[in-house]
C-alpha cells in the first residue's frame, strides 16, 4: 500500500491490415484511420503491419507482470492458479448487506482501496483495447481479461445506486498493525463509502473511468456485461460531476494513504473514456469546455493513481491522430499540444528532457515507489509512438530538434529493459524475471508459508526472519531503486520493495506494447 506524505499491436480498437501498399484499412469505431492533414508534424511512412516475431525476453515478462493479479485477488478463487494462495475477504461487504468479496488487494497488505484500484483497471482496458492483438499472440490476453472483470465485477458491486459508491474495504488502523495470511484474515472488515452527503469526486469520476474503458473491452465478447458497465459509468460520472467534493477531504483517514491532489483530472479523464465508450458530443464538448479548468495545459506532469492529466492527454490525441470528424472540438489540439511537451521531456536528448532521470537512464521521481512514473511515462511513450505510426506520422518536434517516432519506442524499451535487470545493480525489479530480482518482498502472503496459521502478530516472526519469501510473487514489480540507484531487498523496506496493483497494470501496458515487432517499425530501422 502506498503511503503518500507520502500501439505496437494495432489491435484493440484499431487493427490495421494492409491490403494495399497504399491503402489502410482499420477499425476505429467503424471509421477509416485518417493519414496525414496539412500542420501534421511529418507523415508519407511505411504503415502498420499486424503483430510480428516475438520478442521472448517481454513476452515471458509479459507472463509474469499478469501472473501477479492472480496473486492480489480477494474472495472466491476460481481455477486458483497460485498453489499459495485461497479464499479470502469471503464476507467483505456483508454488513450493508452487498458482496464485496472480489477485488484485488492493493498492494502487500489487504485493503481494498478503491480509487488506485479503478485506476487499475482503467489501465488494463487501455492496454487490452490498444495491445489486445500483442497479448493475444503470446496467449496473455485471456489472463489480461479475466483479471480486469475480476476487478469490475468488484465495482458494479461496490456501486449499488447512482450516488452511492463502496470506496474501501478494511481500515488501515486494524490491518496494518498486522502481518498474516489473508487467508487467515478475522479482524473487521469495515466499509467506507462516498455518496451525497460525502462525495468524493475523484473516485466516483475514475471508477466511471475504469468501467467506460471496461465496457469497450467486454463490447463484442459480452454485450449484456458491456452494457452494464456503461450504465454504471454514466451514473459515476453525472455523480462525479454534480456533487463535486474531494474524497481526501471528506473521508480525512485516506490523506494517509491515497491522498488526492485534485479532481479536475478524474472528470476530464472519466469524460475522455465516456467519449471513447459512446461517441456521444456531450463528453467531448466537456473536455472541451473545462480544458482551461483542469488540463493546465502547457505543463507536463508525471502520470499516476492521483493525476490523470498526462493520460488524458495522450488518450484525446488518439482521437485527433485517427478520428475524422471532431467538429466544434477546438479544445483538442490543447491537449495534443501538451501531450507532445510530455513527450519531448521523456526523449533523453530533447532541449526539454527532464532531469528527473538517474545516471542509469531510469525516470526517477520520488522514493517511494520510484518506478511508478518510470513505468507510466514509458507506457504513455509507446502509446503515442504507435499513434503517430499508425498515422504515418514519424517525426515529432521538441523545440525546433527534431526526433523520430521510434526514438520514443526506444525510451519506452530502455525503460523496461532498466526494470527488467539493464541497470547498475544487475537485478530485475519484477519478481521472478532473470537470475536476480528481489528476495524479502513486502508482502504478507508471500512472506508466510502457505500451510502456516497466524494471528494478527505471530506472524510477524516470518516478517522478521532472516530467510526469503518462501512463496514468489512472481511478477511483482517493487518500489524501485533510490535516485543514487541503491536498493535495499527487505521486508522493512516497502518504500522500495513493496509491490502495487497499478504499478504492474502500467508495466502489463509497457511489455504488451513491446512483446512483438511489426513490418513498420523493422522498416524504420
Amino acid at each position: 500500500m502506498e503511503e503518500k506524505s507520502k500501439s505496437r499491436g494495432w489491435c484493440g480498437w484499431f487493427i490495421a491490415i494492409i491490403v494495399l501498399a497504399s491503402v489502410i484499412l482499420a477499425v476505429v469505431y467503424t471509421v477509416k484511420l485518417r493519414t496525414k492533414k496539412s500542420g501534421d508534424d511529418d507523415g508519407g511512412g511505411p504503415v502498420p503491419g499486424p503483430p510480428g516475431a516475438i520478442d521472448k525476453k517481454y513476452a515471458d515478462a509479459l507472463k509474469l507482470a499478469l501472473q501477479f493479479f492472480d496473486i492480489q485477488k480477494s474472495g472466491k478463487l476460481e481455477n486458483n492458479k497460485i498453489p499459495w494462495r485461497g479464499d479470502s475477504g469471503l464476507k467483505d461487504g456483508s454488513e450493508d448487506n452487498l458482496d464485496l468479496s472480489k477485488g484485488l488487494y492493493d498492494a502487500g497488505d489487504h485493503i481494498k482501496f478503491g480509487f488506485p484500484m479503478a485506476f487499475t483497471a482503467t489501465v488494463l482496458s487501455w492496454s487490452i483495447l490498444e495491445y489486445g492483438d500483442q497479448m493475444n499472440a503470446v496467449n496473455q490476453l485471456d489472463p489480461a481479461k479475466d483479471s480486469l472483470r475480476w476487478i469490475t465485477d468488484y465495482l458494479i458491486k461496490a456501486h449499488p445506486s447512482d450516488n452511492v459508491l463502496y470506496i474501501q474495504v478494511g481500515d488501515p488502523k486494524v490491518d496494518h498493525p498486522c502481518w498474516e495470511r489473508p487467508e487467515d484474515m478475522k479482524e473487521k472488515r469495515p466499509l467506507t463509502k462516498i455518496d451525497v452527503d460525502t462525495p468524493g469526486t475523484e473516485v466516483a469520476a475514475e471508477t466511471a473511468a475504469a468501467m467506460a474503458s471496461a465496457s469497450l473491452v467486454f463490447k463484442d465478447s459480452d454485450p449484456t456485461y458491456s452494457a452494464t458497465l456503461l450504465k454504471h459509468a454514466k451514473q459515476l460520472f453525472n455523480f462525479a460531476d454534480t456533487k463535486r467534493g474531494s474524497y481526501s477531504v471528506n473521508i480525512p483517514e485516506v490523506q494517509k494513504f491515497y491522498n488526492s491532489t485534485g479532481y479536475g483530472d478524474e472528470l476530464l479523464w472519466a469524460a475522455s473514456w465516456l467519449y471513447h465508450a459512446t461517441e456521444d458530443k456531450t463528453y467531448l464538448d466537456y473536455v472541451s469546455n473545462h480544458g482551461k479548468e483542469f488540463a493546465s495545459f502547457g505543463n507536463p506532469t508525471w502520470f499516476s493513481w492521483d493525476n490523470k492529466l498526462a493520460g488524458t492527454q495522450v488518450l484525446l490525441s488518439r482521437l485527433l491522430f485517427f478520428k475524422k470528424d471532431l467538429s466544434g472540438s477546438k479544445g483538442l489540439g490543447n491537449y495534443r499540444n501538451t501531450a507532445k511537451a510530455v513527450m519531448c521531456g521523456l526523449l533523453p536528448k530533447s532541449p526539454t528532457s527532464t532531469a528527473s532521470r538517474t545516471n542509469g537512464g531510469l525516470i526517477w521521481v520520488s522514493e517511494w515507489n520510484s518506478m511508478q512514473q518510470s513505468v507510466s511515462s514509458a507506457f504513455l511513450a509507446s502509446l503515442f509512438s504507435d499513434y503517430m505510426l499508425t498515422s504515418r506520422i514519424h517525426k515529432i518536434s521538441c523545440d525546433g530538434k527534431i526526433f523520430k517516432a521510434t526514438e520514443l519506442r526506444d525510451f519506452a524499451k530502455s525503460q523496461a529493459d532498466y526494470m527488467l535487470g539493464k541497470n547498475p545493480l544487475g537485478t530485475s525489479f519484477v519478481v521472478g524475471y532473470g537470475d536476480k530480482y528481489p528476495q524479502f518482498v513486502h508482502h504478507r502472503g508471500a512472506s508466510i508459508p502457505a500451510d502456516a496459521t497466524t494471528g494478527c502478530l505471530d506472524g510477524f516472526k516470518w516478517f522478521n526472519s532472516t530467510k526469503p519469501n518462501p512463496n514468489i510473487a512472481y511478477g511483482a514489480l517493487v518500489g524501485g531503486p533510490f535516485f543514487n540507484e541503491t536498493f535495499t531487498d527487505s521486508r522493512e523496506n516497502p518504500m522500495q520493495n513493496e509491490p502495487t496493483t497499478y504499478n504492474n497494470a502500467l508495466l502489463v501496458g509497457l511489455l504488451s506494447s513491446l512483446v512483438t515487432t511489426s513490418s513498420t517499425l523493422q522498416s524504420l530501422k
